[in-house]
């Protein structure tokens, strides 16, 4: 959710601070600051809003210093206000901490504080970590070690980073919960939540893990443990990512350029993955769960919003071709419900960011219960990537709009590759899986065929910009895209959007439909067409709209329909990956014309990191 970034090095610190929190801008965040060192004091400027804000008041400051933290906030405890911005001080402003995650027990820890004689300003939880390093540091004039014990007295998640006058010469990062990298320079060192933050400067990254406490110098990096003080050996990585890639490169917002990048991605996620002679999905990463695969008799997937829709699809798919059971789980459920996990269940953990608390914590929750975990995830090197038993990864480059396009399209083609490497496991014929290859190898082509029509959905945008509510229906494997229909269209314009199983419109829903309210029905020729065509005609006799998802070619529907939108035919188990990308666009030219911030829509973030 929020971000942080830290230099230290030779260079002026506040160009690279303020460059690298835009190129956070997508995680969501109210209000930005940032805090440097200057002239032996600490200089702090803080703005409500965009970055643009904070912009406009560091022109004419004279800031040359070669230090400093810098931070977006998302608002968990207070408004967004001034005063509630990151930076947070101790009492003397000589300390200044950045920091995401949630302190749990800050309001016992803030009464201790005070009732000591500390001033607090603000209503954050994370100023407590300011004021309990203060305390530390009075009685030992050691920064690394008075970090050290404050953290020691807290409860919760934390990504931070802490800054002293009366200690110029280094930056103290921490982590638990909460992502933190830093890049290794020439001379100079980086510190932040998101590689993306620092790719313009150095490909050489450390991944901190949870629990790690990091001294950062300009010329050198020394890790310990927060608890135990011992040293921590984390290696350096080089990171091949282009800035490129988290640019917009032409197109008006991020979302816009991940929409079009769908076929790549698409093929980027089977690349390498198929074995055209065996008519097998390779899958490498899975060697790492040995003979236990074999023997998985059951299997839960558990995810959060968009990678729950696609788990749903998942889950039929599998049960429909491997034959093993499915479960799918809200993350955030799973983790406080007491599942019942057997030696031979796998737990498959669905994230795009690979730091979604909520799914970290079920897979943990399984791991300590037992079971074989398996992650699919878009962000290399992640948290959940790397405490998972393995991990597919989605290769669809970097994610910036919050609302998720791309991971989404490529996690349906990991899932179909993990249902086709299961069931051939377990005694599918190559002639079968042989058309299901290549069936997938057609999908991005077809993705391209319908990015064509893009004007077709400009035009039905224009038509629907101004309504206040939506409805979406499908059946089947299109019953989840509905879904996902209708939490983009949420997302980014700010419509009420429900999706509903089309059969289940007549148990409620139906009572609201007419004139006003359109309905989106994705019906492609399948095994439930003709059971579709039912709710059509059930919406059309209360005078409603409907905005017709078809198979290219389809009349019989389309003649019933107000608006047609085709698709190329596929496979059941594959009409999701070409479904959802008109209902993308749908909502992206809608938002768009409603004047809404695609990239960074309201209360959103892209990575959600607290609970």
């Amino acid at each position: 959710m929020c971000g942080i970034v830290g230099y230290i090095g030779h260079r002026v610190a506040v160009p690279i601070l303020v460059t690298g929190i835009k190129r956070l801008e997508y995680r969501g965040y109210d209000s930005a600051g940032l805090a440097v060192l200057e002239g032996g004091e600490l200089r702090c400027v803080k703005a409500v809003g965009r970055i643009a804000a904070l912009e406009s008041k560091l022109n004419g400051a004279s800031l040359t210093g070669t230090l400093g933290i810098a931070h977006t906030r998302w608002a968990t405890h207070g408004p967004p206000t001034e005063l509630n911005a990151h930076p947070h001080f101790d009492c003397s402003c000589r300390l200044a901490v950045v920091h995401n995650g949630i302190i749990e027990n800050y309001d016992r820890l803030k009464a201790r504080l005070i009732e000591g004689g500390h001033k607090f300003v603000s209503d954050t939880d994370t100023e407590v970590v300011a004021h309990l390093i203060e305390e530390h540091l009075a009685g030992s004039g050691d920064l690394e070690g008075a970090v050290r014990e404050a953290l020691k007295e807290v409860q919760g998640t934390y990504g931070l980073a802490v800054l002293h006058a009366d200690f110029p010469d280094q930056l103290v990062a921490a982590r638990s919960g909460s992502p933190l990298v830093v890049g290794v320079g020439e001379g100079e060192q980086f510190v932040a939540s998101d590689l993306a933050a620092i790719l313009g400067h150095t490909r050489q990254i450390i991944y901190l893990e949870d629990g790690d406490l990091a001294v950062v110098r300009r010329d050198d990096v020394s890790i310990r443990s927060v608890l135990h003080a011992t040293p921590a050996d984390r290696a350096v990585e080089q990171v091949d990512m282009a800035i490129e890639a988290v640019e917009k490169g032409g197109y008006a917002h991020f979302m816009q350029r991940e929409i079009f990048e769908q076929p790549k991605s698409v093929r980027n996620a089977m690349r390498g993955r198929i074995d055209r002679e065996s008519w097998c999905a390779v899958l490498p990463e899975l060697d790492a769960l040995g003979t236990r695969l074999r023997r998985v008799r059951r299997i839960i997937i558990t995810a959060c919003g968009t990678s729950w829709h696609a788990a749903l699809i998942g889950e039929s798919m599998i049960e429909e071709f491997a034959r093993v059971p499915v479960e799918v789980e809200y993350a955030s459920e799973f983790r406080y419900r007491n599942p019942i996990i057997e030696d031979d269940t796998l737990v498959v953990v669905i994230s795009q960011s690979g730091e979604t608390a909520d799914t970290l914590a079920g897979l943990r929750e399984a791991k300590r219960r037992g079971a074989l975990t398996l992650a699919i995830c878009n962000v290399v090197a992640s948290t959940i990537a790397r405490e998972a038993d393995a991990c597919i990864y989605l290769h669809a480059g970097p994610e910036i709009g919050v609302a998720s396009t791309k991971a989404f399209t490529s996690q349906l083609v990991v899932l179909y590759l993990l249902n086709l490497y299961l069931a051939r496991m377990r005694g599918m014929s190559s002639a079968h899986a042989a058309d299901m290859i290549r069936a997938l190898e057609a999908i991005p082509a077809q993705v391209e065929q319908i990015l064509a029509d893009d004007e077709l959905l400009v035009r039905l945008a224009e038509r629907y910009e101004y309504v206040r509510n939506f409805l979406y229906l499908g059946r089947g494997y299109n019953f989840p895209v509905a879904l996902e229909g209708a939490l983009k269209l949420k997302e980014i314009s700010y419509i009420h959007a429900e999706g509903y199983p089309a059969a289940e419109m007549k148990h409620g829903p139906i009572a609201l439909i007419d004139r006003d309210m359109p309905t989106v029905v994705i019906a492609p020729r399948d095994s439930v067409y003709d059971k579709i065509q039912g709710n059509v005609e059930e919406v059309k006799a209360r005078g409603g709209r409907v905005i017709l998802v078809a198979t290219r070619g389809d009349k019989v529907l389309a003649r019933k329909c107000q608006h047609v939108i085709h698709i190329p035919e596929a496979p059941e188990t594959l009409v999701p990956m070409l479904s959802v990308i008109p209902l993308q666009l749908l909502a992206y030219h809608i938002a768009v014309l409603r004047g809404c911030d695609v990239d960074k829509p309201r209360n959103l973030a892209k990575s959600v990191t607290v609970e």
